[in-house]
C-alpha cells in the first residue's frame, strides 16, 4: 500500500491496525559510467514496494535527494545540506506523528545519509523529551536500515563479483537497478577495469581522485540476473527485520 496512491480514509483505516510506516530514503548522485543517477533512491524504493506487497506495510514517498555534496563534481548530482536533510526528515516524521504513526522504518540506499538521519532521529526524540505536551504520540521510534546490509547481501555480492564490487557505483547496486528497471540499462567502457580506492573529501577532490565516479568497482560486471538474486536475498532479510520492528513493544 503506497501513501501516494491512497485516500485519507484508507490511511485512517490502516492506522487502526498498524502505527508503522516504511520510509525509503536515498540520494540523487552519479554512479559511474553505467550507473543511474537515481540508483540510491531506486534500490530502496523497489525493495520497499515489494516489502509493502509482502507484509501490507504502508510505504511513504521516497526521500530521493540526500546528503551527497561530494558528488557535485559530476553533472546531475543533487545534494541537501545535512541541516536541510535533518529538517526534511523531522518534518515528514512529525507530520505523520500528528496522524497517529509511531514507528518509522527508514530503508536507506545511500551510506552518506547515515550520520544525518541518525542526527534527525535524535532531534525527533529531543523534541518529544523536551516538549512532551506538543507530541501526541509518546512512543515515537525511528530505525534506519541499509538495504545492502540485510542478511546475506554482502556475502552474495562477494561471491558474485569479488573485489570488483567496490564501494561506490558497485556491481551489486547497479545490478539491482538493472533487474528492477530493465528498460534503463546502460553500458560503458571501464578504464581501468577496477577503479582506484581512497578517501572522499569535497566535490573537486572527489572528481580528481575518481574521474569517472567509481570507487573500487567494475560495474561492467553488473547484470539483471545478479540483481534479481540480490533483490530476493535483501527481501529475505528486510521482511523479518521490519516485522520485528513493527511488532515490538513500546
Amino acid at each position: 500500500m503506497e501513501l501516494r496512491f491512497s485516500t485519507w480514509q484508507e490511511v485512517e483505516r490502516y492506522l487502526q491496525t498498524s502505527k508503522t510506516i516504511v520510509m525509503p530514503i536515498g540520494s540523487t548522485e552519479q554512479h559511474g559510467p553505467n550507473g543511474l543517477i537515481g540508483t540510491d533512491a531506486l534500490c530502496p524504493e523497489a525493495l520497499a514496494l515489494e516489502l509493502g506487497k509482502e507484509t501490507g506495510a504502508l510505504i511513504a514517498p521516497t526521500i530521493s535527494v540526500g546528503m551527497a555534496q561530494h558528488h557535485l563534481g559530476f553533472a546531475g548530482s543533487i545534494t541537501l545540506r545535512p541541516s536541510t536533510l535533518i529538517l526534511v526528515i523531522c518534518d515528514m516524521v512529525n507530520s505523520l506523528v500528528r496522524h497517529g504513526f509511531e514507528r518509522f522504518y527508514f530503508l536507506n540506499g545511500h551510506g552518506g545519509n547515515t550520520a544525518t538521519a541518525t542526527a534527525a532521529f535524535s532531534e525527533i526524540y529531543a523534541q518529544s523529551s523536551l516538549s512532551p505536551q506538543e507530541t501526541e504520540s509518546p512512543n515515537i521510534r525511528c530505525l534506519l536500515r541499509n538495504w545492502w546490509e540485510a542478511e546475506g547481501v554482502m556475502k552474495l555480492s562477494r561471491e558474485l563479483f569479488g573485489a570488483a564490487d567496490g564501494s561506490h557505483a558497485t556491481c551489486g547496486e547497479v545490478s539491482l537497478t538493472q533487474y528492477a528497471y530493465p528498460d534503463s540499462i546502460k553500458s560503458a567502457e571501464m578504464d581501468p577495469p577496477i577503479a582506484p580506492t581512497g578517501p572522499i573529501y569535497d566535490a573537486d577532490d572527489y572528481r580528481r581522485r575518481f574521474p569517472d565516479g567509481r570507487i573500487g568497482s567494475n560495474p561492467s560486471l553488473a547484470n539483471p540476473d545478479a540483481g534479481k538474486a540480490l533483490f530476493e536475498t535483501a527481501l529475505l532479510g528486510i521482511i523479518p527485520d521490519y516485522t520485528r520492528f513493527a511488532n515490538a513493544g513500546s
